[in-house]
């Protein structure tokens, strides 16, 4: 399993919301890009990055910061936040993001999501946020009467990376992942999941990699922010 640091910007700045409302936003710092290489230093292999300002407006907001980020590490970066269309994945791919996430988009428009993840191989990710049980878009304002897993099924055959599975009811609450569902979900579809939401803790690291279901790795935020979780020590027990 891979620890994914998620690095979420809003206005320029390093935040984390509380179960992703906007105006409940801790500023962690504002040097995005040596938050990355301070992760990166760590031994991170990858970083997660959202461009929430990006989210909400349906389009890239944060891209200045992004730039910083890019040029400041060599590890892979995955992006999410505002991607909705050909040109704009195809903007970020060519900037240097390993992966693009696209939530939002995903929902309302599968077959751009297909037609991504076959123009470029191993480097389109499908973002699904819930809200008990139920997909979540446009930034989380709007849940959908879509399940998670439904939603994951739909993709089953379009060569997507990975789903990034967020609990929102979970996310920067410190309350520890939701480790049925985001099982439930790696066990019904055949692509790789990576967890998100609520990731606090060594113990909450161990309760995933021992839940059986075929993980591909774990985001945490706020938790490595304050100190609660320790990326040296994490990135090597998910990689033992």
């Amino acid at each position: 399993m891979i620890l994914y640091p998620a690095i979420d910007l809003k206005d320029g700045q390093c935040v984390r919301l509380l179960r992703g409302d906007m105006e409940k936003a801790t500023v962690f710092g504002d040097d995005p890009a040596a938050q990355a290489r301070a992760f990166a230093q760590a031994g991170c292999r990858w970083l997660h990055i959202v461009d929430l300002n990006g989210a909400f407006a349906g389009r890239p907001v944060n891209g200045e910061a992004v730039d910083a980020i890019l040029g400041a590490v060599d590890v892979p970066v995955q992006l999410g936040g505002g991607i909705r269309d050909h040109a704009t994945i195809d903007s970020w791919l060519d900037k240097g993001i390993a992966r693009v996430i696209l939530g939002t988009i995903a929902l309302r428009d599968p077959d751009l999501v297909r037609q991504a993840a076959r123009n470029h191989p191993g480097k389109v990710a499908v973002g699904i946020d819930a809200r008990g049980g139920m997909v979540a878009v446009e930034g989380w304002a709007e849940t959908s009467d879509v399940s998670a897993i439904d939603m994951g099924r739909r993709f089953e055959d379009a060569g997507v990376a990975a789903i990034i599975y967020t609990d929102i009811d979970r996310d920067g609450a410190m309350q520890g992942p939701n480790v049925a569902s985001t099982a439930e979900l790696a066990n019904a579809v055949s692509i790789p999941v990576i967890a998100s939401g609520g990731v606090s803790s060594m113990d909450d690291l161990r309760r995933l990699k021992e839940s059986g279901a075929p993980l591909d790795g774990a985001i945490s935020g706020r938790a490595l922010y304050e100190g609660k979780l320790d990326p040296a020590e994490a990135t090597a027990f998910l990689a033992a």
